[in-house]
């Protein structure tokens, strides 16, 4: 949910962005699954439609292309951490980043990207991931009710908006994307 809300904000921005979404439960190799009916259900008012989307598995490869990594919970990160150590300041929980990223201040003109992650990883240390906290988690609503998936995408929905926000400030990020009616 959280990729395919990103995508869709940013959509606009004018320099190439690629997102894209692995996970820690996706299986291993060619397997794969669809999303839940309740994912679809809670995207659908967003104008996003996931019935195509197969889960894949978190790999060496995408962690160590990528700019920056995004786990929604702490494991989500060490999985990455523990599959490409040097990937640690580049890799953060989706809390974690836009609260980091809002105390440091959005990304400035000409700054790029991972210069901003580097600013906003500042005095991180591994021992972090090891005590687990709820302050910078997204609650998971596999498997609950429906009202938990609509409360963590109206959650997730607020978040990405923020971190693209933080991450594009001076281009136009589809806020009437997050809106949800």
């Amino acid at each position: 949910m959280a990729a395919a809300l990103f995508a869709e904000q940013i959509e606009q921005v004018t320099e190439p962005v690629e997102v894209s979404s692995a996970g820690i439960r996706a299986g291993g190799g060619s397997e794969s699954r669809g999303v839940p009916d309740e994912v679809l259900e809670v995207m659908a008012p967003y104008g996003i439609d996931l019935r195509d989307h197969r889960s894949r598995a978190l790999t060496q490869s995408l962690v160590e292309g990528a700019d920056l990594i995004i786990g929604m919970g702490r494991r989500h990160v060490q999985e990455a951490i523990l599959i490409d150590p040097p990937s640690w300041p580049k890799a953060f929980m989706l809390k974690e980043l836009v609260r980091r990223g809002g105390e440091q201040g959005p990304r400035r003109p000409g700054q790029g990207i991972r210069p901003w992650v580097d600013s906003a990883h500042g005095d991180r240390t591994r021992k972090a991931l090891v005590h687990r906290s709820p302050v910078d988690e997204v609650d998971d609503p596999y498997g609950r009710p429906l009202a938990d998936y609509r409360a963590t995408a109206t959650e997730l929905a607020e978040l990405t908006e923020r971190l693209a926000q933080l991450l594009w400030p001076h281009q136009a990020v589809r806020r009437d994307a997050v809106s949800g009616s």
